[in-house]
């Protein structure tokens, strides 16, 4: 997967509103399907979006027994989807488990999607984390041991934060993917996303991939502003 453009979050309930979205653009895109759309339409939106060259990547933040996220990763490995993920809170035995799901489900002559692990979401505060999850320690060190737990596993990164990137970085190296969404063009945006950054902020902190959602969707002219987001994510400046 060679594909570094931005990834649109296709946030739409309906396949025929995902290619109505999807239409005026002339050009391979990198898009994600999540669990709206997923739960709806099933695995045909993904083989709809690949037939059209798309790249895929799958959110559907799989965390539940290992066996049952083994047998799960299994079946999605066919789709032909370029990037899955689960929850790094589901453990380390779990997402050791779902990477050899995903191996035994990929086609023969096909490549692995690439998998990567939920740190802690970017609508979730510091003051959230340790009042409902009881993790006392800062958001920032919890989603950097995530990260190394990630890494642990075999996993080929996270999801976090653009303000965790450039640690996640240092720490585990610059081939472990960081997959930053919370992107908005400006910085007001937030919507129910709080660590939030721009498409350059997030390219100066070292975001492998970026996610951006209704800052392009809701747009009035999404080509025109997606041409934005991805002229700021790939500014040599």
């Amino acid at each position: 997967m060679n594909n570094h453009n931005p990834i649109i979050a296709l946030d739409f309930a309906t396949k025929a509103e995902v290619f109505q979205f999807l239409q005026p653009f002339n050009e391979k895109l990198f898009v994600k399907v999540g669990m709206e759309l997923y739960f709806q339409e099933g695995p045909t939106i993904v083989n709809a979006l690949k037939d059209q060259g798309h790249d895929v990547f799958l959110d559907l933040k799989l965390h539940d027994i290992p066996n049952t996220v083994k047998s799960a990763m299994r079946g999605l490995a066919s789709l032909g989807a370029d990037l899955v993920n689960v929850h790094a809170a589901g453990g380390l035995h779990m997402m050791e488990s779902a990477l050899e799901g995903l191996e035994a489900g990929t086609l023969t002559g096909q490549s692995r999607p690439l998998i990567i692990g939920v740190t802690q979401l970017t609508s979730t505060s510091e003051q959230q984390m340790k009042e409902e999850q009881q993790i006392n320690t800062t958001l920032h060190d919890s989603v950097l041991h995530y990260a190394s737990l990630c890494k642990q596993a075999g996993l080929d990164g996270v999801v976090c934060s653009v303000l965790e990137a450039s640690d996640i970085k240092n720490q585990c190296g610059e081939n472990f993917l960081r997959v930053t969404p919370g992107i908005r063009l400006h910085e007001g945006q937030g919507h129910d996303q709080i660590r939030i950054a721009t498409p350059k902020v997030a390219r100066l902190e070292g975001s492998s991939y970026i996610v951006v959602g209704r800052a392009i969707t809701q747009s009035k002219n999404p080509v025109e502003t997606y041409k934005i987001v991805k002229q700021q994510w790939e500014a040599n400046e």
